[in-house]
């Protein structure tokens, strides 16, 4: 008897405040989608997410996937997919990922108003 084997596929969201635990805001968007654009296969998404480390405990981290995992939900803001666990989503509740330009620095800065403490550097925080 020949048995099929299932494949559990991530719950994909359309993207609105209330829907999901992190908003990108426009600029990130298309920070994310220009950094893409320049990858050779271009992925699939870009995962959020929070894990251990840093001196304050937690850090955020982001990376390219090619594929959602199986505890993903996937978001999609506009034509772009967010993957993020479950896990980092309890962390990320209402967490806004801005892109910043400035005289000094560039980068993705996340504004989280669950964070309690951060370190001197802002790389990572407690809850």
């Amino acid at each position: 008897m020949a048995t099929a084997t299932v494949t559990p596929t991530a719950e994909v969201v359309t993207a609105t405040p209330s829907t999901t635990p992190v908003t990108l805001t426009p600029a990130a968007i298309v920070k994310v989608r220009e950094i893409m654009a320049t990858q050779d296969p271009i992925p699939a998404g870009l995962r959020i997410g929070v894990v251990g480390g840093g001196c304050s405990g937690f850090q955020y981290s982001m990376s390219f996937e090619n594929q959602s995992g199986m505890m993903d939900k996937v978001y999609k803001f506009e034509d772009l997919k967010v993957f993020v666990d479950a896990t980092s989503a309890m962390y990320l509740n209402n967490c806004t990922v801005d892109y910043v330009e400035t005289l000094e620095a560039a980068g993705f800065k996340f504004e989280n108003a669950a964070v309690k403490s951060t370190c001197g550097c802002g790389s990572s925080f407690s809850v």
